[in-house]
């Protein structure tokens, strides 16, 4: 199969790339392609140009440290699978991301990307919710704004960003040294997406009581969710297993969608076991972090 016909734009800066969205009708944005070319070349996507930001060099930067991780938009999943800065403050990344396809759609497929076609199922989508990121957003004449990653999640498969906007990277605050972080998802087989994912990320007090918890769940639903209402339950106590197991019935929660009958209450179930899992394997995580101080 071939993908319709299509003007192609090479810009080499973020305010090319914006003037271009802002003036071409029926444009669409070229990074990684691990999305975008498949739906080309199966005629599920029909742009008349295509502009490509693999040429812009201000946005393939990973930059690291305890107070910020900034990501450029078309830094390649690989990248942030195998950077020593970023599994030192955010260890959680190097975790989740062998589990995001085959190495060869990694080394092409970048964070922007995911971001923009916010699959409920994607790895990056979720670690962005989890960790309470900033999307970085322009368009042209030097026009940026940010969105928490909340409110970057419009509906499903829909960012809340406008046809000349440009996502041009992601911002997190990194949790403090030591803290728990666990990441587990279930699939048919490897490299296909997940029926359910979870992440969770836990602090403790000297105590070992769990002083913030963040619990994001991914796969069951038409977006990628926080789990509030577990994430409250886990606050003020050191976490076991009947506590663990608990918190991952608070899944019922969340909205669960499922086609064939009896579908989502099985989803819903694997998310379950998924965040009792990951709870209690980042309590560990966060003890030892504790204990080995």
């Amino acid at each position: 199969m071939k993908p319709p016909p299509f003007e192609y734009h090479a810009p080499v800066t973020l305010e090319d790339a914006c003037v271009l969205l802002a003036t071409l009708e029926n444009a669409k944005v070229l990074a990684g392609g691990q999305s975008l070319i498949p739906m080309l070349n199966m005629r599920f996507a029909f742009p008349d140009h295509l502009v490509d930001i693999n040429g812009i060099p201000d946005l393939g930067a990973i930059v690291a440290d305890r107070n910020l991780v900034t990501i450029g938009a078309i830094v390649r999943q690989r990248a942030l699978e195998i950077d020593p800065q970023l599994a030192l403050v955010a260890p959680i990344f190097s975790e989740a991301l062998p589990l995001l396809g085959h190495r060869q759609t990694r080394n092409r497929g970048t964070i922007g990307g995911s971001l923009c076609q916010l699959d409920p199922a994607a790895e990056l989508p979720l670690l962005a919710l989890l960790h309470d990121a900033t999307i970085r957003i322009a368009s042209a004449g030097g026009r940026q704004r940010s969105v928490p990653m909340d409110q970057f999640i419009g509906g499903y498969l829909t960012p809340t960003i406008g046809p000349e906007e440009l996502v041009v990277g992601i911002d997190i605050v990194p949790w403090s040294e030591g803290h728990g972080y666990a990441f587990y998802e279930y699939a048919r087989r490897h490299g296909d997406f997940a029926i359910a994912s979870v992440a969770c990320l836990l602090d403790l007090d000297d105590d070992l009581r769990v002083v913030r918890a963040a619990i994001a769940v991914g796969g069951i639903g038409s977006v990628p969710a926080r789990l509030p209402t577990a994430e409250s339950l886990l606050v003020g106590f050191s976490v076991d297993a009947e506590i663990a197991a608990e918190a991952g019935r608070r899944c019922a929660d969340l909205e669960v969608v499922g086609e064939a009958e009896g579908q989502a209450a099985y989803n819903s179930g694997v998310a379950a076991a998924l965040v009792r899992r990951a709870v209690l394997r980042a309590f560990e995580r966060a003890r030892a972090g504790k204990v080995g101080r």
